[in-house]
């Protein structure tokens, strides 16, 4: 039986990346245009571009854009739908994680997730950003690279044999 290796930190950072650019960004335009712009204050956004560029960082932190938050929950449910689909269609894998060669698995018999698994680590991400990241920063320090959400949904992240 192969060893198992475990996806260490950096290169789900890649792979996060790669689906930020993939799916989150296209997701989010499509949001965006759905809510007829009302989901996020781009003109806001953009004069705090300009302060923050001319040194007045203070100014730009103090006008934050204003978020329709029901708009904000459907974009979530749309991109942790789009996951999870992705997870069971590619055994556990998203178009960045696939690019990386890494794939999510249960921990104990290193087969597919289950759609409860699924379910609890889509949530999981939100408690691992609520708590500064710490729960995306686990994955740095222990020993088999999983996160908050990775032990809340009893999964792993490994290489595949690819």
């Amino acid at each position: 039986m192969n060893e198992v290796r475990y996806a260490g930190f950096w290169i789900r950072l890649i792979a996060s990346f790669v689906d930020t650019l993939v799916l989150a960004i296209p997701v989010g335009i499509v949001i965006y245009f759905l809510s007829d712009g009302n989901w996020f204050d781009f003109s806001q956004y953009q004069q705090n571009i300009k302060y923050a560029l001319s040194g007045n960082a203070d100014k730009a932190l103090s006008n934050l854009p204003k978020m329709d938050k029901t708009w904000d929950i459907i974009n979530l449910i749309v991109l942790f739908t789009i996951s999870i689909i992705f997870w069971k269609k590619w055994h556990g894998a998203t178009p960045g994680k696939r690019f990386a060669n890494i794939k999510i698995v249960d921990a104990k018999t290193l087969k597919d997730i289950n759609n409860k698994q699924a379910i609890t680590r889509s949530f999981g991400y939100i408690i691992s950003t609520l708590i500064f990241l710490i729960g995306f920063l686990m994955v740095a320090f222990r020993k088999d690279k999983r996160g908050l959400h990775d032990l809340l949904a009893d999964t792993v992240v490994i290489y595949t044999d690819k």
